[in-house]
Parts: structure tokens; sequence; C-alpha cells
């Protein structure tokens, strides 16, 4: 990369925050409003110091791009699904991605019966109707995203919502399919999502100022006013809706950091009002999944990793619940979906996500849990059987970090497997045909400073030499619950056919394994997270994967706080760092109550405004509150101008401060895309060449040693 460029230097303007008897001075804050025209030409100019920055790089990024599109089947369609719409007819839909274009088109065929599956190699299926093209939604924009596309039940007509900045905040308006003409009725500023309450009345959020979703409306079609369903004050609560399988049932859930409550909406009954499954208690979440007949609930009341009950469809409260399950320690389960012979459970066993079934007689009662295996070390599979409730075969979903993402149809009557689509990889110039053999994938545990063993998912070319010579990119998150899984990737092989190893941390305060492991890594315990990112680390050097000028990490939102924290604890441990949209700034952002989202994250890292204890531990690993004077690793920052989940200002201010604090001499560089949101690039092609940009750096990065001195390059 060029060193003779040289980065801008933001202004200081001096500001101090005091709370809890404690002052920071802030010479950054001045950034907080994004539309100030001194900030903006900052991004600007912080882009063209990184463009010329990286200019050396420009061969690199070109051959990464070429390695993604040429293993990319760019003009390609999705596996079609099932779907009767009674009174029209039986149909296939589908999506289908054309070569030079980077949004899809949204389509359907004639269906008879589910054994007439169309070839998703053929061209174009016989019948195939035209609903909804993206590609031509997204003409003269720098930026689309759909938020909804909703048939409605009777298949005619279609909902749609688009965003054209990256704001999150979409337009919603209709289509009638039969004549594929758009239909007057448009709302604007709505959230994403939205579902159909009958075949005339479409249900729909919007957002407070906190861009939370706290109101639910229903709009028929052809009226003037909306009617509001439900409005939720509370502030640490967000809503969700959408519609049960066999579309009578409109369901609203209302979701803090650690409760929820569910209601039902009676789609037939034009009187009917939301009626609650049960009113929401502190601590206690459940999940329902309708059933015909009656409710499947996956709760954790009394039970931290889930239990499962059933209750009548006329329950009101957790006294009408009858348990099926109790629970078992680090056995997660994450979700039931209900078809008239099988209930079908999503859940984590041992930090790999799995799928059992439980058939159903005809009463609909429960028979004893069946497992499906799969031979590899680690994986992920989950499970749909479309929206058909009369299913008598559900499809999974299977991919490994070496076994590209397949879908397979599983027959219920005798377990037979067929795999309908496998993600193909085409065949590459250099590195030819793509064969699972040729890669290996492992589990490695570390260990932490207190004793805890922390798992690793590794993968790497069966030919890379293991003797710390390796490059290593190193992926962690590690908040929300949310597990990382084994997945597959094919920008990803453009590192691991340069002999590179791709590994990731499944730290504490993510949901590998167990609700446990969620706790152990939030709130008071929250610094669990950073320290087990750097023993993983350490590990992987100690085990001879890789050396410390070889490693990199990598990490985006709270993951962006993962990997910044960590560079604060051992900045020594890492050659690089890519921080995508960063969590960096977290205490400045949650002691604002005014800002999107911050009352909801108080349950997830504590309440800094009213609580000394929770600002004092959240000012001890705050990355923008922490950078020290020394040698950081080399940085590179992506974020979005419009991002309103981690607002731009938090990853600006921490590159100045790393510049101005640390006095490090590597590369610090800031990217924004100036159009976009928390996403980044909408359009694929985009979004390829964004990783080609950051691929190549992080190559480059750990190709050479701190000094400089040549080490072994990319092969």
């Amino acid at each position: 990369m060029s060193s003779a460029v040289r980065p801008p230097v933001a202004p200081r303007h001096l500001y101090t925050r005091t709370h809890h008897g404690d002052d920071f001075t802030d010479p950054y804050a001045w950034m907080r409003d994004k539309t100030d025209p001194e900030f903006v030409a900052y991004l600007k100019a912080e882009n063209a110091y990184t463009e010329a920055a990286t200019a050396p790089l420009a061969a690199l990024r070109e051959e990464i791009y070429a390695d993604i599109s040429v293993r990319t089947r760019q003009t390609d369609l999705s596996v079609p699904e099932f779907v009767r719409h009674p009174g029209l007819g039986e149909f296939w839909y589908y999506a289908r991605t054309t070569e030079g274009l980077d949004y899809p088109s949204y389509h359907r065929c004639p269906a008879e019966g589910r054994d007439s599956l169309p070839d998703p190699n053929s061209d174009v299926p016989a019948g195939e109707q035209l609903l909804l093209d993206a590609q031509a939604l997204a003409a003269g924009t720098e930026f689309f995203a759909l938020g909804c596309f909703d048939v409605s039940p009777d298949g005619r007509l279609a909902g749609y919502s688009t965003d054209t900045s990256g704001d999150e905040r979409y337009r919603l308006r209709f289509l009638d399919l039969m004549t594929g003409e758009a239909l007057p009725d448009e709302v604007e500023e709505v959230a994403s999502g939205g579902c159909w309450a009958g075949n005339d009345s479409f249900c729909y959020l919007t957002v407070d100022e906190a861009w939370r979703p706290d109101r639910l409306w229903r709009h028929r079609l052809g009226e003037a006013t909306d009617v509001l369903l439900h409005h939720e004050p509370d502030q640490r609560f967000w809503l969700g809706a959408d519609s049960s399988r066999d579309h009578r049932w409109v369901q609203l859930v209302a979701a803090s950091k650690s409760s929820t409550e569910t209601w039902l909406l009676e789609v037939a009954d034009p009187a009917a009002a939301l009626r609650s499954v049960t009113p929401r208690r502190e601590d206690v979440e459940y999940d329902v999944e309708i059933a015909g007949d009656r409710l499947f609930i996956v709760h954790n009341d009394g039970a931290p990793d889930f239990a499962l009950a059933e209750a009548p469809l006329t329950a009101t409260t957790a006294a009408d619940w009858v348990p099926i399950w109790s629970g078992e320690p680090g056995v997660r389960l994450l979700g039931v979906t209900a078809y008239d012979r099988v209930l079908v459970q999503s859940l984590r066993r041992d930090g790999l996500q799995l799928v059992t079934l439980r058939h159903r007689d005809a009463a609909g009662d429960l028979g004893p849990e069946l497992g499906i295996g799969f031979d590899e070390p680690i994986y992920q599979v989950d499970a749909d059987g479309g929206d058909e409730a009369d299913t008598d075969r559900i499809r999974l979903h299977y991919q490994s970090m070496v076994t590209p993402d397949q879908v397979i149809e599983y027959r219920l009557a005798d377990g037979d497997r067929k795999v309908l689509r496998q993600r193909p990889v085409l065949d590459h110039p250099r590195f030819g045909h793509y064969r699972p053999g040729d890669y290996r994938q492992r589990r490695e545990w570390a260990v932490a400073a207190d004793g805890t063993r922390i798992p690793i998912s590794l993968v790497y070319r069966a030919d890379t030499p293991l003797d710390g010579s390796a490059g290593c990119l190193l992926y962690g998150y590690g908040a929300y619950e949310i597990s990382v899984a084994p997945s597959f990737s094919i920008a990803r092989l453009s590192l691991l056919d340069r002999g590179y190893i791709y590994a990731t941390a499944h730290v504490r305060g993510g949901g590998e394994l167990g609700r446990a492991w969620y706790t152990a890594g939030r709130l008071e315990a929250k610094e669990n997270s950073f320290t087990d990112f750097v023993a993983c680390a350490r590990h992987l050097v100690a085990a001879g994967y890789t050396s410390t000028d070889r490693l990199a990490a990598e990490g985006g939102s709270a993951g962006g706080l993962l990997v910044g924290a960590a560079i604060n604890l051992a900045p020594e441990a890492f050659a690089a760092v890519h921080a995508a949209v960063p969590f960096v700034d977290a205490l400045t952002t949650i002691l604002d109550p005014e800002l999107p989202l911050t009352v909801m994250e108080w349950e997830e890292w504590g309440d800094p405004l009213h609580d000394p204890d929770a600002y004092a531990r959240m000012r001890r690993y705050s990355p923008y509150e922490n950078v020290r004077a020394g040698q950081y690793p080399a940085i590179l920052v992506t974020t979005s101008l419009n991002d309103t989940r981690v607002e731009v200002t938090e990853p600006a201010k921490w590159v100045a401060a790393l510049r101005h604090d640390s006095g490090s001499e590597r590369p610090i560089l800031l990217k924004t895309e100036l159009v976009a949101g928390h996403g980044g690039s909408s359009g694929r092609y985009q979004a390829w060449r964004d990783a080609a940009f950051e691929l190549a750096w992080l190559i480059a990065a750990t190709s050479h040693h701190p000094s400089g001195d040549e080490r072994r390059g990319p092969r």
C-alpha cells in the first residue's frame, strides 16, 4: 500500500461529557451531526485518502473480483416453492438472477402437484409470469432494497416495499397480478416486512423517532384512512407482524432483549381485536406457532434453554399451556414449525444448528423426537415446508464451510432425501474445479483466562502448511445471542486458494452453546467476549496455524465493537483489522436515549445513563474511549452515511482518535458509502467489488512484517 499520501486531519473541538462524576473529553463530538457540511467534507477526504493509499492494490482487487464473478452462476433460478391459491390454482414461485443485472426478478408458473417441480437449470419454465422486476424498480437509484414482497392468499395481488437510501424506511405499494397493473394505494415511511390480512387488507408497521417499529396498521385497499391496530409505548420493545400459514390469523409480536408478548388477530372477523396469548412478564420470552386447532409455544419460563408447550387457540394466559418438553440445559430450542403431519424443531446442540422432527397423528398429537443426521463434523441445517400445512415433505437447507448450500427434499413417510439444488461453484481458470475434498474444516478450542473453552471453526485448503506461515482471518461477533453458524462462501475461496486459513471465534455473548453462553458475554459479563476473542487469536498462533504478523481480525456492527475492544487489550496479537459499521463509540451512543435503538439496547449492554456501575463498565471497554499510545494493527474501517443502527459518527470518531492518540505508524483507513445503510452496498456486483476491496487489503496487510520485510506472499 502506498505511504506517499497523507491522511486528512480531523478538527478537534473540545467538549466534556460528565456522568456519575466522570469527565470525558471528547474532541470529536462535533461529528454527531452527519448533515454538517464540514463532516461530510471530512468523510469525502477520508474516501480520497483511502482510494489513494490502496491504489497499488488495484490489480489484486480486480483479480479477486474476477474470482467471485467467474465462480458464480450469474443467470440462475432459486429452487421453486409450491403454493396453492384457493380458486386460482397451484403455482411454483421463484426468483431469477440475470447476468449483468444487480437485482433479481420474481416469477411464478403453474404447478401440477408437488412432483411437477420445474428444472432450476431451465431458462424459462412453461407458463412463466413475471410478478416483480427489482432491477426495473432500482433504475436511477444508487441504493435499492426490498422490505417485503408478499402475495395475497388468493394469489391475485401483491404488496411490496422499497428503500432507495439505506435508511430502512420504505414505501409500500401494491400490484394487481392478474393484469400486471400498479394499484393507486401507497403508504410512505413504513418499516420492513408486512403481511396480508385477507385478500383486501394489508398490515404494516411504522417506526417512531428512534427508528423503533412501534405501530401496527391495517390498510384496506381503496380506502384513504388506515386503521391503527396497536401502539407499543414501552421503548424497550419493538414490533413484528406476520400471517399464519393458513392465513386465518395475523400474529403480532412485541419483543425486548429479554421479554416478549404475542397477540392474534382473526382475519375473518372484521370486528375482531388483537388478543394477547399471554401478558408479558419480565425475563420471560415465548414464541407462538399456530397449528390449526392449537398453538405450540416455545418459552423460557423455568427453562433457560427453552421448553415446548401447547395451548388451545383461545389461550389468554400461561395457565393454558400444557407442557410437552421441559427443556434440557445446553440444548437451545430455537423454534418450531408446525405442519399437519409433523412438527419441525430447530435447535442448537454442541454448537451446531440441527433439525429434529416429531410426527403428528390424525388428532394432531406428537410422537417421539426423530433426529436428522449428517456426516460432516461442523455444519448448519434448517428446515421449511413452504406455506402449505398439508404436505408430505419438507425442505432442509444445509451447508458447511466446505459444502455449498443445498436444498434437500426430505420425505416424511420414509426419510428419503433428494438434493434439489446445490449452489453451483463454477470452474476457475487458475484454481480449477471446486472439490470439497480439497479443503479441510475442523473445530478447535481455545482456553480463556477463566478456564472456559471457546470453540473456533476453521477451514483451509488441504495443502496449506500448518507451520505458522499461513495467513489467517479470524472473524467474530459475540452479542445478542446471535450464533455464527458454519457456512459456505464463494468470496472466501479467494482467501483459501491463496493459502489463508479462515476461522470463526464463537465467543461468549453469542448463542452457540445455549442461553448460558449468551448471558456469560452480556451486561456485567460483556468483557468476556473481548478476552475470549484474544484467547482465540493466541490459540491459533500457539497451535501453529498462523503467526501474529499474518493474523487479521474482522467483525461488523457489534462484531466491530468486539475487534475494537480486542485490539485495545492486545494490539500486538493482530497484524490487521477490518471493522465494518463498527459499534465503537458504544458508551456515548447508549447514554443518549434520543438516538435510534438506544433504550432497547439497555437490556443488552446496561443503562449507563442511570446506573453508575453500567457506566463504569462500558467506560472500561468502549473502543473509542480506550485508545492508547502505541503500535496498533493496520486498520480498515468501512461504514455507510445512512446507517441508522450504527451512526457513521462512531467509526469516524474512532479513526480520528486512533490516528491522534495512538501514534501508530501502520495505516488506518476509513471508507464510507455515501448512499447506503447498515448492510452496505445493495447491488450484487458492487457488493462483490466491496468484498474484493476488503480481501485485497487484508491480504496485503498480512503479507509483510510490520517492519516492511517481505514474508511469503499469497499463493
